[in-house]
């Protein structure tokens, strides 16, 4: 099949599709460095290069005088990093105070905890620290500077309501918008209004700022002086960057992303690429095909190739290998997801290809089903990744879709809150105190019909009582746990079905996007070493046991590569359990495993994830018992099959050209009945239509 190879032009240009006429015409024997100026400076002398060193004196002044702080800095201005230095230079850290930094990404704030402790001259963990979760690396006495997840800050607030250590919280990369983000935001406004003495910093490159102030200003009067909140505004430090539009809209954005990378690499100048991709496996995919590229290239060329990956998953040893400088005839390709268009900042790119494209998970409420659906990126999205091209020098951007459709693209993207399944939400505000969930001071409030759907599924797992508080200690338990509310009920109740370690084993497992690895040069070999591990209970268990021989064969890198496994996420999710394993010891959950007896463990399952059963139809699909609403059974699952069971439960829906199941396991219908009486009903159809015209 002929390879399809994706064409470019700039706006402006008079005949779009002739041959793409550059810019700038470099000579041909004509060699460019990237360009960093401050790079023979001391580390003291590159921190005042940055664009917010000029405003040192304006934010410190800004942060005595009023309690908020906007702050609005284009990606490179150096907020990130520099402000709390600044702070703490201040003395905002004194009388045993620390400053909490938040972050939307673990790697974030992984990688912003290394690079402040190496500016400040000491060791990671003492002065500075990160807190993410199942990882973390500070000291309580004697760490100043603490970069964490916006979810573990919300999590300190369990045991701490009015967070008394810290005297000044950042919470960076608010723009993202994320649940975590919302929430925080929410619950600092109400913390500031019981203590007069913290003060709140809300920094972002593209957030409505003025939206920001107002949320946050308590000041009624017209008179200004009076503001609670105010902004700032910082410049960054970019160059020029040359937009390239797809002439016309492309069939494969995957493989057209990787001809666009070979182009590159082949044609231009030295400089590093970033390319934007939706997922690990999109990632995995074109990473293999530009290794497998730079081997037939051979050794014998003056420019190499070193191909990395990055997405959230990922784990955090090898997420901060592409912050690795290379050799000048060495070009680093980074191929990520959205995790790199503001959360991090990777030295040396000068070339991005823009796909168009992200997935973000969506919740219908009319079908009671949250997806993970591709969907085109923002208006803003697409400017934040054309930026990280004008990081060093003059750089340029491919984008994998015609400028008419960038015109068309939304200014910004919805926040999380608004289209997602809220229990979680509803779960961690419920065990804060929050007691009208519906009342609380959202920055952008949720729909009504997602609340209630999700008090509906809360009240179902027991997690909340009839007058909607928690229950005990069942629902405070689930609230602690950082899952969805699913597994930790079915943590939480695998002792009744005598099946604790498998349940454990499930839960972890089910934090790693991917544990089968599948080339694709060698995907029926995958799939063969695969069905040694599959069973027809569906693919829960399955992992379990991946799991169970991963452990027998002692963890070797020989037997998960020969199995095509993911050594190093299986190895992630070894941590993880037993971090939850000691959470369940703390709940003093007894520790049992049911040996052979699946059937209790697909109990559990289902006395957790009821919510999401399905029915086989005489159409050969698959209807939720909830909606009928209509799905399929994903192509990686091991019960995609010639003989497809008749009742099952998912995990989770992926929205492609169908909506279809991952992670399902096989139940009976009988159990629905024993285990969710209160959740459905039973009966011929018109007997559930009698049971109904009672209560009409």
């Amino acid at each position: 099949m002929a390879t399809f190879k994706p064409k470019f032009w700039r706006p402006g240009d008079e005949d779009p599709r002739s041959i793409l006429q550059e810019e700038r015409v470099y000579e041909s024997g004509e060699q460019y460095a990237v360009y960093n100026p401050y790079l023979s400076m001391t580390i003291q002398q590159q921190r005042q290069k940055l664009p917010v060193f000029a405003l040192r004196t304006h934010i410190l002044y800004l942060v005595e005088t009023y309690p908020v702080v906007v702050i609005v800095g284009h990606t490179g201005c150096g907020k990130s990093t520099q402000v709390p230095q600044y702070l703490l230079e201040a003395g905002w850290t004194g009388q045993r105070y620390k400053i909490a930094v938040c972050q939307p990404r673990r790697v974030a704030a992984v990688t912003l905890a290394k690079r402040v402790s190496e500016e400040r001259g000491t060791m990671l963990g003492d002065e500075i620290g990160f807190h993410v979760r199942f990882d973390q690396c500070y000291d309580a006495e004697t760490t100043s500077i603490i970069f964490l997840t916006d979810g573990m800050l919300i999590r300190e607030i369990f045991s701490d309501p009015l967070l008394t250590k810290y005297s000044v919280i950042m919470v960076d990369e608010a723009h993202e918008r994320t649940q975590h983000t919302d929430i925080l935001i929410g619950l600092l406004k109400k913390i500031l209004a019981r203590r007069k003495d913290l003060r709140v910093i809300i920094a972002s490159a593209t957030l409505d700022a003025a939206e920001v102030k107002n949320f946050f200003n308590t000041n009624l009067t017209d008179n200004p002086k009076l503001d609670t909140a105010t902004i700032l505004s910082i410049e960054g430090r970019g160059y020029p960057v040359d937009i390239h539009y797809a002439i016309d809209p492309l069939p494969n954005y995957v493989q057209a992303t990787v001809e666009t990378i070979l182009k590159i690499h082949h044609n231009e100048v030295p400089g590093d690429i970033l390319a934007f991709l939706t997922g690990q496996d999109e990632v995995e995919t074109v990473v293999h095909q530009l290794i497998q590229e730079a081997r037939r290239m051979g050794q014998d060329v003056k420019m190499k190739m070193k191909v990395l990956r990055m997405y959230g998953s990922l784990p955090a040893s090898e997420q901060l290998k592409v912050f690795d400088r290379t050799a000048k005839t060495t070009r680093k390709i980074v191929v990520a997801t959205n995790i790199a268009e503001t959360s991090v900042t990777i030295h040396g790119i000068v070339f991005v290809v823009d796909c168009g494209f992200v997935k973000l998970r969506a919740y219908n409420a009319e079908t009671g089903v949250e997806s993970l659906i591709t969907v085109p990126i923002s208006q803003a999205s697409a400017d934040q990744r054309a930026g990280r091209a004008g990081r060093v020098r003059h750089g340029k951007t491919f984008r994998l879709y015609p400028e008419s459709e960038y015109n068309k693209l939304s200014a910004a993207t919805v926040p999380e809150i608004q289209r997602s399944e809220l229990s979680p939400v509803i779960l961690q505000l419920k065990a804060l105190g929050v007691k009208n969930v519906l009342r609380f001071n959202f920055l952008s409030a949720p729909p009504a019909m997602n609340m209630l759907h999700s008090f509906e599924l809360l009240y179902a797992l027991s997690a909340l009582d009839e007058d909607g508080d928690l229950t005990t200690p069942l629902g405070m338990n689930m609230a602690e746990f950082p899952l969805s509310p699913m597994f930790a009920k079915m943590l939480l109740t695998a002792a009744d079905f005598e099946c604790t370690e498998e349940a454990l084993t499930i839960a972890s497992l089910m934090q790693i996007e991917n544990v089968f690895v599948s080339p694709s040069n060698e995907k029926k070999a995958a799939e063969r070493a695969k069905t040694k591990f599959s069973v027809h209970e569906g693919d829960h268990i399955t992992m379990v046991n991946v799991y169970n021989a991963f452990l027998e064969h002692n963890k070797s890198s020989q037997w998960c590569a020969e199995n095509y496994l993911n050594l190093k996420g299986l190895n992630r999710a070894c941590n993880i359990r037993n971090q939850l394993k000691q959470m369940l010891k703390k709940f003093k959950v007894q520790l049992v495993s049911c040996g052979d007896n699946t059937e209790l463990l697909q109990r559990c399952i289902a006395a957790a994830f009821f919510a999401n059963a399905a029915r086989l139809h005489y159409d050969g699909t698959y209807r939720t018992i909830r909606n009928n609403h209509c799905l399929h059974i994903h192509p990686t699952s091991v019960l995609y099959t010639d003989t497809p069971p008749q009742w099952v439960v998912f995990n989770e829906v992926i929205q492609t050209n169908k909506d279809y199941m991952r992670d399902i396991t096989t139940i009976r219908p009988g159990w629905l009945c024993e285990l969710a009486p209160h959740f459905f009903q039973f009966g011929t159809e018109s007997e559930i239509a009698k049971k109904r015209a009672k209560f009409t």
